[in-house]
């Protein structure tokens, strides 16, 4: 309790927890996890190195530009920590593996809105572990999408070492070839360079601190793994991914943030992981009220100290009334995720009527229901996606299984950001070992699935490469129906999975897979209801919903014809 900031840092906790400091329930389980971890008999707790850290950045850095909530400039007044910076740097800083100097958080995932100090708190954080492990010849990376975005954290440090009048004791390169700051001192150094990410130019760097700066721009999980990998050399490294929401749901930062979600949640351990996501919550269908001051406040952990409150219930109030204005307002000042604008569907209603169900693949197999499937198949080295649909108790249920050849799998992976091998692991995608698809490999689902127990009624398929696929199934006495792609017939089972997710009814087994393939589609409405869709980016995928759509409408003819079955008969009996 001697030291500076313990006391303030517990009220920071204890006020999360208690709904005293108004936040998110991401905001409240990262303190609960702090207080959790304290607990922990493996880990020791040190104060004094947070404090160390908190006191170099306090004592050596001050504003470069800006204005205070009042209106007074800031440039050269010292930079202060806000109360979540110092809560995440005890966080990060003061918990050790028992009777060690191996410090136990070695990243850190931080998500704030904008203007809520998040690059200068990074950039500040960086330098002070610069010098704090300048023993071990400390080296930082500044990497962002846009060197441009870069250089904020870089010049934010230069400017204080020229205010404080070393610059004679660091050699500074700040040129159009170079921005890199070193320093030499009798018992270490320390060098820090800004860079525009580029993966195929930065294989072979060194260090033991990076920040990631903005990742919801990142367009390659590479450019984050290789600045990670970067530091095996080091036992005590640190690498900051810093961002704010972005709308691309398909990204490598969206799928880190649900990654983070498990870690606080407790359904994934890593306890190297420290996480602190601040944003507005939502109700059960998604929803924001953004109009909510208290809403603006557990976003913005920065509220009432760099957001100005009067602003921010303006911008809300422009976002209510001009629409077009609301997608930047929640992704950039409230923090939330929010699908493109091109994309068709909204995944949250998707994900609110899967979580409902919780069958399983063996559990469906023993229910009586007719399955109808559908095959979308690739050229040639690309996915292939096969589709089961059917009707239980007036719910939709899909299973899908992706295909694609091992040898373009790196690739593919890396060029257009395709999660293959998580797939792979969650059991969603058959990898053939084959330069191309291997249609074998797709009939033999359809044969597992047969064999498990799944009544299958159909399979529509495209003909379009398809003429191997299809003499193998028939092989296997499956009733094959050729569904051109022709968006009249395709509408009608686009606009039942609609309906379905809509009234809460459709479920995909928590397939990662095909959400992914639904984020993707770009849909356009056509005359008396009818609809085209295709792929919102030419390097995404929608396989996965295509072949839900032909198996789909596979269901849709079969209990069409039992109706008009059914009416005939009827009519006869009437006569």
């Amino acid at each position: 309790m001697a030291y500076k900031n313990h006391a303030l840092v517990l009220k920071f906790v204890n006020d999360t927890i208690s709904g005293v400091r108004p936040a998110n329930q991401e905001q409240i389980q990262s303190c609960q996890r702090f207080l959790k971890t304290l607990e922990n008999p493996e880990y020791q707790f040190r104060a004094s190195e947070p404090e160390k850290i908190i006191s170099i950045i306090e004592n050596t850095l001050v504003h470069s530009q800006g204005e205070n909530i009042a209106g007074d400039p800031m440039t050269d007044t010292p930079f202060l920590l806000m109360p979540y910076h110092k809560f995440c740097i005890y966080d990060i800083m003061g918990f050790f593996h028992k009777d060690t100097k191996l410090r136990l958080r070695k990243e850190a995932f931080i998500e704030v809105p904008r203007k809520n100090a998040k690059t200068t708190f990074a950039a500040s954080f960086a330098w002070a572990l610069g010098l704090y492990y300048r023993r071990s010849g400390s080296k930082c990376y500044i990497v962002a999408a846009s060197l441009k975005q870069a250089l904020e954290s870089f010049n934010f440090i230069n400017h204080s070492i020229q205010r404080m009048g070393e610059e004679q004791n660091f050699r500074i390169i700040d040129n159009n070839q170079e921005h890199s700051i070193s320093g030499h001192f009798d018992d270490g150094s320390i060098f820090i360079q800004a860079l525009a990410s580029n993966p195929d130019k930065q294989d072979s760097l060194n260090g033991n601190i990076a920040i990631c700066d903005e990742i919801h721009t990142y367009t390659k999980p590479k450019q984050y793994n290789l600045l990670k990998q970067m530091m095996k050399a080091y036992s005590n490294k640190l690498l900051i991914g810093i961002t704010s929401a972005g709308d691309n749901m398909n990204s490598f930062c969206y799928r880190r943030i649900q990654y983070c979600k498990k870690v606080l949640d407790g359904t994934v351990e890593d306890e190297q992981l420290f996480v602190f996501i601040a944003k507005a919550d939502e109700d059960n269908n998604g929803d924001v009220d953004f109009i909510n001051p208290i809403e603006h406040e557990k976003a913005n952990p920065g509220y009432g100290i760099t957001i100005r409150p009067t602003d921010m219930l303006n911008d809300a109030r422009i976002a209510l009334n001009d629409p077009q204005e609301r997608k930047d307002f929640l992704s950039k000042s409230l923090n939330i995720y929010t699908a493109s604008m091109k994309a068709y569907f909204n995944l949250d209603e998707f994900k609110r009527s899967d979580a409902k169900y919780s069958w399983t693949i063996e559990q469906l197999s023993k229910l009586n229901i007719k399955w109808y499937g559908g095959a979308d198949l690739s050229k040639m080295h690309d996915l292939t996606a096969v589709s089961l649909y059917g009707e239980y108790d007036d719910v939709d249920i899909c299973i899908t299984h992706a295909f694609f050849p091992r040898v373009a799998a790196v690739t593919k992976s890396d060029e257009d950001g395709i999660p293959l091998f998580g797939w792979v692991a969650d059991g969603w995608l058959t990898m053939s070992n084959t330069p191309v698809v291997f249609y074998d490999d797709v009939v033999k689902w359809f044969v597992a699935m047969r064999t498990m127990g799944f009544n299958i009624q159909q399979v529509g398929y495209d003909r379009k490469f398809a003429e191997e696929f299809f003499l193998m199934m028939k092989s296997k006495r499956f009733n094959i129906i050729d569904e051109p792609q022709y968006y009249m017939s395709k509408s009608q089972g686009f606009r039942r999975i609609e309906q379905k997710v809509k009234n809460e009814k459709f479920y995909y087994l928590h397939s990662q897979a095909y959400e992914y393939c639904v984020t993707n589609v770009r849909a356009v409405e056509k005359v008396d209801d009818a609809i085209q869709y295709e792929k919102t980016q030419p390097d995404q995928r929608i396989d996965l919903f295509d072949a839900s759509v032909f198996s789909a409408i596979r269901f849709l003819k079969s209990k069409e014809k039992s109706r008009t079955a059914a009416a005939w008969l009827n009519g006869g009996k009437n006569e």
